[in-house]
């Protein structure tokens, strides 16, 4: 009879917990992967601040003074780019044979070498600074401009390191060489004996790579980037439209290009390995600042969201010890009204059995 009861018992209590149970795991699980999605944006995207949080005079020291070493870098990058630009580039062998090839017009440039800072990198940073007055984002704007240098500058040095160490002549080396049009060679290597203007005939070693076309897509291959991932061209809605704005850059660039063998200042092997530095520095500057465009995330600087982690993760951590105090005073309070009770009965006893004795006389 016992073992029957006991057996209904425990019938009842398996029909009554596993339901249970079962109800504690799965809210546990799903608990789990919300505090996972949202504690960390490595899966899903992380709430926004409010707008104006974090600007210039609030945070802008701060966030220079974290990357203070990268500016250095910059300041080191300028300094090699100049000096590249002083020293002598490799002077190669231009033979008499050679110059069918060479003896192109010499021309004045359609696009003058101070254009190329103006377009390259003054025009992507006027379009930072315009988002930066609607967004009020401090991360944005130090990254987009440290990215935007880091690129343009880091293509100079390697665009000029190459032209030193290449030295290939110019399509219009033989006017360089000869501007009064009559040749002069050795008689024994039939190389060139140039009688022109000695930086005339410096700048005509330097064909290869295209340094106005490297700057340009170093400078606008980086606003594609930014402006892809500012519109969201790559959000799987179909806005096809996106794209006209982020290849209207490439198209300046690549027109600068052009503009280069048009001008017979360049071979076209020059402008295409021009193209192909100034646009791979770019994307690598870019996504070391930035997430990739098609990214959830990609309209913000991983800084940013890293400043929203790590508050969030101050935040719980302030609610958890302020738990703990709150526990702790509580415990204390229970304990002190544990030992006032016991000391009250304590006081208590003798006159209870004082009065018990008295009742018994």
């Amino acid at each position: 009879m016992v073992r029957l009861q006991f057996c209904s018992l425990l019938e009842a209590v398996n029909k009554l917990c596993l339901p249970l149970l079962f109800l504690h795991f799965s809210t546990y699980f799903v608990y789990s992967r919300e505090n996972y999605s949202c504690v960390g944006r490595i899966t899903n995207k992380m709430p926004e601040i409010q707008l104006g949080a974090h600007t210039v005079r609030s945070h802008g020291v701060k966030v220079a003074r974290t990357h203070m070493h990268d500016w250095l870098i910059l300041l080191l990058l300028a300094v090699i780019d100049v000096i590249l630009n002083v020293i002598e580039p490799f002077h190669r062998f231009v033979g008499r044979d050679m110059m069918i090839d060479l003896s192109y017009p010499l021309k004045d440039n359609t696009v003058p070498f101070w254009a190329v800072p103006v377009v390259a990198t003054l025009l992507p940073f006027v379009i930072i600074v315009v988002y930066y007055f609607i967004r009020k984002d401090v991360y944005d704007l130090h990254h987009a401009i440290l990215g935007l240098l880091f690129s343009v500058l880091i293509t100079g040095v390697i665009t000029d390191a190459i032209k030193d160490a290449v030295g290939r002549p110019r399509p219009d080396f033989f006017w360089r060489c000869f501007p009064d049009g009559k040749g002069l060679f050795n008689n024994v290597t039939t190389n060139v004996m140039c009688t022109g203007v000695k930086s005339v005939i410096k700048e005509g070693h330097k064909s290869f790579p295209s340094g106005h076309t490297s700057w340009s897509f170093a400078g606008l291959g980086f606003l594609s980037w930014y402006l892809s991932g500012k519109i969201r061209a790559f959000d799987r809605r179909g806005h096809v439209a996106k794209l006209c704005i982020i290849f209207l850059p490439l198209l300046v660039a690549a027109l600068v290009g052009i503009s280069r063998v048009d001008d017979y200042w360049h071979h076209w092997q020059d402008v295409f390995a021009g193209a192909l530095i100034g646009l791979t520095v770019a994307s690598f500057c870019y996504l070391q600042f930035f997430p990739p465009p098609y990214d959830i995330d990609g309209w913000g600087p991983h800084a940013y969201f890293q400043m929203l982690a790590e508050s969030q993760n101050g935040a719980q951590s302030s609610n958890n010890s302020n738990f703990l105090n709150v526990r702790e005073s509580e415990l204390q309070s229970v304990y002190i009204d544990s030992q006032h009770h016991s000391v009250n009965s304590r006081d208590r006893r003798p006159i209870l059995e004082g009065t018990e004795g008295e009742r018994r006389q």
